[in-house]
């Protein structure tokens, strides 16, 4: 039987325990998202739901990152390409419907870096568990454009308006604990054990009732798909800020390393 898996090399998978498969990010940068995998992380939740050996998925990064987010080559396309700006919007919503969508409860394990898309699965995941000193930060105002991807759906919903625009409007760095604080992850673990600990969430609810753990998510995921406009308007708005030059510059002082000097037509 062919391997379900094989159409997404850029993931590494394997099964740790009975019925657990595991999604590993292992790429230069810190797991930073590239073009290839932007799209493997939209799809591979498709396989995971199809794939009767599965009750659990676990999704990581491996090294000293869950990830870094999108990678500059994935930038530099959706800034200076319509039809690649167009793609990666389309496989940003369904990422993000795709991990909801999923039967399977999802688990994953943060720590170090966790930014931008490859922070998408992370904080949607069913249960997250993140390391006391994981460094969230969801990056996309800094970067000059709107906070799309799953921000404007999960965030409020998970620690309060309040809370929420104020990190996405800022971009301030959360660490795991002051996540687990205001109730955007589930866990903080100490570093050391955060994928042991991770793991052990995964193989419980892989020995479960499928069936009223599966009815159970999809049933809370009604709040997600209520907010199904809202989403689609942040992704407008996000992928219309990477065309226009407050996207260049942000991507140009990512680069450089300085601040960005904003001049867009309501920038000052």
């Amino acid at each position: 039987m062919s391997d379900p898996y094989a159409p997404f090399p850029n993931l590494r998978v394997d099964r740790p325990a009975d019925h657990v498969l595991r999604l590993t990010l292992d790429g230069p940068g810190l797991n930073a998202v590239t073009p290839d995998l932007h799209r493997e992380l939209a799809d591979v939740w498709l396989a995971v739901d199809r794939d009767p050996d599965v009750h659990v998925a676990l999704i990581r990064g491996e090294g000293k990152a869950f990830s870094a987010g999108g990678s500059f080559e994935l930038l530099d396309q959706m800034i200076g390409d319509y039809a690649s700006r167009t793609r990666v919007m389309r496989e940003a919503r369904d990422l993000v419907f795709n991990v909801i969508n999923c039967s399977k409860p999802i688990v994953s394990a943060i720590h170090g870096p966790a930014v931008g898309a490859g922070l998408v699965a992370a904080l949607l995941a069913d249960v997250s568990v993140a390391a006391r000193t994981a460094r969230i930060i969801d990056g996309h105002t800094r970067l000059g454009v709107a906070a799309g991807d799953h921000a404007a759906i999960c965030w409020p919903l998970l620690c309060g308006m309040a809370k929420a625009k104020y990190y996405l409007l800022t971009c301030e760095t959360l660490t795991g604990e002051e996540a687990e604080r205001i109730g955007l992850v589930s866990l903080c673990i100490d570093d050391d054990r955060v994928q042991e600990r991770a793991l052990e969430v995964a193989v419980g609810l892989a020995a479960g009732a499928q069936s009223a753990l599966r009815w159970t998510k999809h049933t809370l995921n009604h709040w997600y798909r209520a907010q199904t406009a809202v989403l689609d308007a942040s992704l407008a708005y996000e992928f219309y800020g990477f065309g226009g030059p407050d996207a260049a510059e942000g991507l140009a002082s990512h680069r450089e390393k300085r601040p960005p000097h904003f001049t867009g037509p309501t920038s000052e």
